[in-house]
């Protein structure tokens, strides 16, 4: 019996695999037929009722509904800025600051990125990077793959700690304020052994699949600024928890890197002789024409800023505001005589701030005001593509999580079933695939926060098993579903349709696959090796 259960448990990530990435189907038809499969193995299989599988379908579409409001406004604000000429600005500022494309990815994607998350996470910082660097003239599936592989170790910090806060804390509700702590700064500590080359594996994949001459060593002579940026952001972040806790190391990391970065770059510390290109690009030509005066870079950035500014007010705590927005939600109570129900924060979602600081920047920066209709009108039109993919994509996961209620007894939900499955057969080995097992619930449940949810507990009970340190296993696991952020299916779709390259989503994640699996195995090593000299 166990064959075919593990064969069923196995259907989600499979069928994402074999459609997606190996079939290279566009996400539009993988994602239904994917949903479809996982649809039949759950009520043939794992014996679901009817009344949970539309339950856990219908809190899928509810979810799928708030990720594409979160697309709709990045969209918005992006062909904002572009209309009113602020995008074409921070292009022409940056060909004066450094023309350098490996120096631009870590300013942007790893820095400002890591703020982003640390600030809102759910998505938020692929949103606003991706279509910042296509902006600036990088490849439109380069800005997607880059933005995914930078958004991973803030990750754990992400959204003010949300991950640790809500995922950790749901997940092992036994554990006390001082043991959470404790397992944040674990993690924090060994991500300065991790995520400190993130920086260095993004410029690299960058040179050798997208430089001008498509080989890895001419990243080389960037390696030194990127391993600054890395020891910048891992070792702010480490004292940053130490310090005030796991709300704030992704904002302080992703801020101080990026003050630190770009005083380098005007200082010329650091920098590479000779820059970066891509074939397309003609530096001389830019950088010939006058460099935007202070005044316009400020008002470029003005609208970045804004958004976040607001992102950090709107979800600390203790000033109202979080809790003001949230309690304005939209529920549907049970679904289907189920205990699942499903909500949606319109108010409180990072696209009503890209809207509302979009509405501002069409007035202040551009006169014209009728320039708004045609930015909301084409955000709208991109957004068609990604619908049907997500509708299908979100609804599959809430399936493969829900599956804990069936008819067969004893049985657990379908991810739970495949890390006893692997945890029954790895023994002491385990540390070093925790951090994999994080990382599938992050690809599946497209949330670190979900990942933890579910297997925080699973990796608990491994740990005692083995009579191994709980903290040094939780930390596993939040790296591993770190690890899984970069290819989460929902981000890649979402991050995919915001740069226009719905139909692309397995080419993305075939390029985001192998930085994953690296950050995973580095985190893993690291943790079997402190396991063994515990």
């Amino acid at each position: 019996m166990t064959p075919i259960f593990f064969i069923a448990a196995l259907t989600p990530i499979l069928s994402v695999l074999i459609f997606l990435v190996f079939l290279k189907l566009p996400a539009s038809k993988a994602m239904p037929l994917s949903f479809l499969i996982v649809l039949l193995s759950g009520f043939f299989i794992w014996k679901m009722p009817l009344q949970q599988l539309l339950a856990a379908t219908s809190e899928g579409l509810v979810i799928a509904v708030s990720i594409l409001w979160i697309i709709f406004g990045a969209l918005v604000f992006l062909n904002t800025l572009t209309r009113t000429g602020a995008i074409e600005t921070i292009r022409k500022g940056f060909a004066h600051l450094t023309p350098d494309r490996n120096i631009q990815t870590l300013v942007i994607a790893f820095a400002f990125g890591a703020f982003l998350e640390g600030a809102s996470g759910f998505g938020t910082p692929a949103a606003i990077v991706a279509p910042l660097l296509v902006a600036l003239g990088f490849p439109p599936i380069a800005a997607v793959v880059l933005a995914l592989i930078a958004d991973s170790s803030p990750v754990t910090f992400g959204a003010v700690g949300t991950p640790i806060l809500i995922g950790l804390q749901k997940g092992l509700p036994q554990l006390a304020p001082e043991s959470i702590r404790a397992i944040a700064q674990q993690a924090a500590a060994m991500d300065i052994l991790t995520a400190t080359f993130i920086p260095i594996m993004l410029i690299t994949l960058l040179s050798r699949c997208w430089g001008q001459h498509k080989r890895w060593r001419d990243s080389l002579s960037a390696y030194p600024f990127a391993l600054l940026c890395g020891l910048c952001y891992s070792v702010v972040a480490y004292f940053t928890v130490r310090l005030l806790g796991p709300e704030f190391p992704a904002i302080a990391g992703g801020v101080v890197t990026l003050i630190v970065a770009i005083i380098c770059i005007k200082k010329g510390w650091l920098q590479p002789k000779t820059p970066l290109l891509f074939s397309h690009d003609s530096v001389s030509a830019l950088q010939a024409s006058a460099p935007p005066s202070r005044k316009k870079l400020i008002g470029a950035w003005l609208p970045y800023a804004m958004v976040g500014i607001l992102l950090v007010l709107t979800r600390v705590e203790p000033l109202g505001l979080k809790t003001w927005l949230q309690n304005l939600r939209l529920n549907t109570g049970p679904l289907w005589g189920t205990p699942i129900n499903a909500s949606l924060e319109l108010l409180f979602s990072p696209a009503a701030i890209f809207i509302v600081v979009a509405l501002i920047s069409s007035l202040f920066l551009n006169p014209n005001r009728m320039a708004i209709i045609p930015a909301w009108r084409n955000a709208l039109t991109s957004l068609l593509p990604a619908t049907l993919a997500l509708c299908a994509a979100i609804p599959m996961v809430r399936l493969f999580i829900h599956s804990d209620i069936n008819a067969i007894e004893g049985l657990v939900s379908m991810p739970l079933f495949l890390a006893q499955y692997a945890a029954q057969n790895l023994d002491a080995s385990w540390p070093l695939f925790a951090p994999f097992i994080g990382a599938m619930g992050s690809f599946i449940a497209g949330s670190s926060t979900f990942s933890n949810m579910m297997l925080s507990s699973l990796q608990w009970s491994v740990a005692e098993q083995l009579n191994a340190p709980t903290h040094i296993l939780m930390a596993l696991q939040l790296l591993g579903a770190n690890a899984g952020n970069m290819i989460a299916v929902s981000n890649v779709v979402a991050a995919s349709a915001v740069v226009k390259l719905t139909g692309s989503e397995g080419h993305i994640i075939r390029y985001t696959l192998g930085p994953m699996l690296i950050y995973a195995l580095l985190a893993g090593s690291l943790g079997l090796l402190l396991v063994q000299l515990w």
